[in-house]
């Protein structure tokens, strides 16, 4: 049996300005595979190749695969419903199959507006994948599909939704296949060298309002540091990868762990052939001080931290359970331990002003990380922070939801002056670093990184791909007044999906007056029975519904 991955090609303008980033969810899911004895497998990265429609076509005819499958994350959906509609039109006896965080928790939208998606994969689909190759190849799809966990699909008219399939957990047992990939094409901009994302652990124990990756793995599980690092010396040894990232949401909550793994790395004199990268919380900064030396010696050179905001209003809207003055102090210990920094900020919600953002700017340059960067806030639509704001949200043109388009409009601002804004503390921030900073701080090795940064952020500049600003036809704050977001406005919620929405947040609230009545001699008042309301919503997996709480 063959089967086709395709990687669809989407560009936010975002964190690609950085380079070509290998797609780990191909070699995660064709690994599964082969250990399962599946071997004519193909993989088309339509993004990193810059692929025409008519590119897709063409390898597809020639291919002619049993199963043709891909990825979605919000922006790229459309991307990647057109690519099984094509998928359809050139090999329509091929089976279409879908996955990724977006399909995940929108199934009921996706399937409304692209019927001819076979089949969805929904949360961790290692396990689900292998499950449903079996089917086909043994010729029992689609008569068995409702006997399959972690599916969505159309039957007839209906939406059908099977349980969730229970997390993995041995993931020690995941064999990624990175010989998948053309390692050639990732190429990390900065220290241009070939890039890798590895995986130590899954899941998250925190619950940011605005983040929905913890609803997304669900329980947190981490491996075995010598696999991991394992699989990074086979990466550095056979591919020649010079720089990884963790994908890890936050890679330091196991301190015991991480330092293993960081120690597995020194013992094995990897940090002389690659160098890393971790995104991670200010309170492990703080709660690690006396190990970030150890840390910049296992190869540790740029951590990414989730300031998020320079306002404590906007921290605990956040639910970020931090200070902004721990953000200054987590900034101070990295830049002694020789760690590049890079500080973000999430901005463009309804309360957002010029002074909010004149704040945010003055308060980094006090803070001073090596980097900062500015992302639109963007209200996933499966978050708790899109549930509360949800009435506000007036453009559900998915494509555009990437961090850099402002879908949110404050009240204070339109969206032109917001952006105008934003990029007047990048062209503030980063001039600054340019010329008083990158070519006179430091030596060796974070002089050439920082420099490095500055080629990228320059090259995506002259390309005008930074922040999509092409795209929006912004070429400076004399041109804010020319600006064209040209949001599809046609787009709209389907209303399968709208159902599901209200109906989640009645079996929210119904489950907090439950709560609340077991206890009688405390009586709940109405704005936390509001918040115990949002928090029940929250606990709900893998795109909602009370049948899938069994493994939660």
């Amino acid at each position: 049996m063959r089967i086709c991955f395709i990687h669809p090609n989407y560009k936010s303008g975002g964190a690609e300005i950085a380079g070509n980033w290998p797609p780990a969810w191909v070699a995660y899911l064709t690994g599964s595979l082969r250990l399962a004895g599946y071997d004519d497998i193909t993989f088309i990265d339509a993004m990193t190749h810059n692929l025409t429609e008519d590119d897709v076509r063409a390898k597809l005819k020639e291919l002619q695969p049993d199963v043709v499958a891909t990825t979605s994350i919000t922006p790229s959906i459309y991307a990647a419903e057109r690519l099984l509609e094509i998928a359809r039109e050139e090999v329509p006896n091929a089976v279409r199959v879908l996955g990724g965080i977006h399909a995940t928790f929108m199934f009921k939208q996706v399937l409304s507006e692209a019927p001819w998606v076979d089949v969805i994969v929904r949360g961790e689909g290692e396990e689900i994948v292998v499950e449903l190759m079996n089917a086909i190849r043994d010729k029992r799809w689609p008569e068995c599909r409702r006997d399959i966990k972690g599916l969505a699909f159309l039957d007839g008219e209906e939406i059908v939704a099977t349980a969730a399939a229970p997390t993995i957990k041995n993931i020690d047992a995941l064999k990624p296949d990175w010989t998948i990939l053309d390692w050639e094409k990732y190429i990390y901009i900065p220290l241009n060298c070939k890039v890798a994302i590895p995986n130590m652990a899954r899941g998250c124990p925190f619950t940011c309002s605005f983040c929905s990756q913890w609803k997304f793995w669900r329980d947190y599980r981490i491996r075995d540091p010598k696999l991991v690092v394992d699989e990074i010396e086979d990466l550095v040894n056979n591919h020649g990868v010079g720089f990884f990232i963790l994908a890890d949401e936050e890679p330091t909550i196991n301190r015991k762990k991480f330092i293993a793994f960081c120690q597995e790395l020194i013992d094995r004199g990897l940090p002389d052939k690659v160098k890393w990268g971790i995104n991670t919380r200010v309170t492990d900064i703080l709660r690690d001080e006396e190990y970030l030396s150890f840390y910049r010696k296992a190869g540790l050179v740029h951590i990414s931290l989730g300031t998020e905001a320079a306002a404590q209003l906007k921290l605990d809207q956040f639910n970020k359970e931090t200070r902004v003055e721990d953000n200054k102090r987590a900034i101070q210990l990295l830049r002694e331990a020789d760690i590049l920094t890079e500080a973000q900020f999430i901005v463009g919600l309804d309360n957002e002003t010029p002074e909010t953002l004149e704040e945010t700017f003055q308060l980094c340059w006090d803070w001073q990380p090596d980097l900062a960067n500015w992302a639109m806030y963007t209200p996933w639509p499966f978050t708790p922070l899109f549930q509360e704001l949800h009435n506000k949200v007036e453009v559900f043109d998915y494509s555009r939801y990437n961090f850099v388009n402002p879908i949110m409009k404050p009240e204070a601002m339109d969206r032109a002056e917001l952006l105008d804004r934003v990029m007047n503390n990048y062209r503030r921030f980063y001039m600054r670093k340019a010329l008083f900073h990158y070519p006179w701080r430091g030596t060796g090795f974070r002089r050439r990184y920082l420099l490095g940064c500055l080629k990228a952020f320059l090259k995506a500049g002259v390309q005008r791909s930074f922040y999509d600003l092409g795209k929006n036809n912004y070429w400076g704050p004399q041109s804010k007044d020319k600006v064209k977001f040209d949001f599809d406005m046609t787009r709209q919620p389907a209303q399968a999906q709208i159902d599901d929405w209200v109906s989640n947040a009645d079996k929210a609230a119904q489950a907090a007056a439950k709560r609340q009545s077991k206890d009688n001699s405390f009586k709940m008042p109405a704005d936390a029975d509001n918040n115990a309301a949002k928090q029940a919503a929250a606990a709900k997996v893998c795109g909602g519904g009370d049948q899938q709480m069994e493994d939660a």
